[in-house]
């Protein structure tokens, strides 16, 4: 099979400005809908999850665990402030897709995000998982076009390994079962055909979600740190019974998985020669 007919390369990604800096900066943005709406400046917490299909959250409020933040200026969504063993954490559902997630995850960093996690649903392409399953993933194919905004062209962006490394070893010591591996992230979920699937299968690819290559793309261009994990739970609805993560629709075990990449981020932030939230080394 033609790579080329399966992957054609999007027109954004011919791009050649990546190293000038942008006109519109997430702090003008935040700082324009503070004073339209009367709001204080405050950070948000330290560490903080997307949750794109917003089952985080619904089981946090429903069991009175979360407060809406006060201070948290974005137009688009609402923060859910709670603790995950005595850690700070925000919470924002519904940020599905790489342009939305991407735009959060900016205004996150800029009002005080050292760590963000992202769990997204994802849909299976390694037959061999057992559902619902959790990948820690590692690398993404760019099938989206968020990421041709922050980096130059090429078929896939790569998480921090040193970062992943460390959570990997914080999942296991919890005894959560992940593997580790790509994924392809798509804009288009109703648009995975077969060859597309077959063809990111091929590759070695283990689910298809949206958010990942894009959220890779902006920590790799902004130095900051980003963790993206996959609860697979679907098999693209060609069967019954699909989509299903688990009690408390996976909202337990996601916490979990954020309080393991806030421990393996910690840990790596204290090595020596390790970069600090501005992609300095201190």
């Amino acid at each position: 099979m033609d790579a080329d007919a399966v992957w054609p390369v999007p027109v954004g990604l011919m791009r050649s400005d990546h190293m000038e800096s942008s006109i519109f900066q997430p702090e003008s943005l935040l700082r324009e809908a503070r004073r339209q709406r009367g709001l204080e400046a405050g950070p948000v917490p330290e560490v903080c999850l997307l949750d794109p299909d917003g089952d985080v959250v619904r089981w946090l409020q429903q069991a009175g665990r979360g407060q809406r933040s006060q201070n948290w200026a974005c137009y688009h969504t609402d923060l859910l402030e709670t603790h995950i063993d005595g850690m700070p954490v925000g919470v924002i559902g519904n940020a599905v897709g790489a342009p939305f997630s991407v735009l959060v995850a900016e205004e996150l960093f800029a009002s005080g995000c050292g760590l963000l996690v992202s769990v997204t649903s994802a849909g299976q392409l390694d037959p061999a998982m057992t559902l619902p399953g959790t990948i820690l993933v590692d690398r993404a194919l760019r099938g989206e076009g968020t990421s041709s905004a922050y980096l130059p062209p090429a078929r896939y962006v790569a998480g921090d390994v040193h970062l992943l490394d460390a959570v990997a070893t914080e999942l296991q010591g919890a005894g959560i079962a992940a593997m580790r591996g790509g994924t392809w992230t798509t804009d288009a979920p109703f648009r995975e055909t077969r060859s597309a699937l077959d063809a990111a299968a091929a590759e070695g690819l283990k689910a298809v979600e949206m958010e990942v290559a894009g959220l890779y793309a902006f920590a790799q261009a902004r130095g900051k740190a980003v963790v993206c994990l996959a609860l697979v739970t679907n098999q693209m609805a060609q069967a019954g019974n699909d989509f299903e993560k688990g009690p408390d629709n996976g909202a337990s075990h996601a916490l979990a998985l954020v309080a393991a990449a806030a421990r393996g981020w910690r840990t790596r932030r204290a090595e020596p020669g390790s970069r600090n939230d501005d992609g300095e080394t201190p």
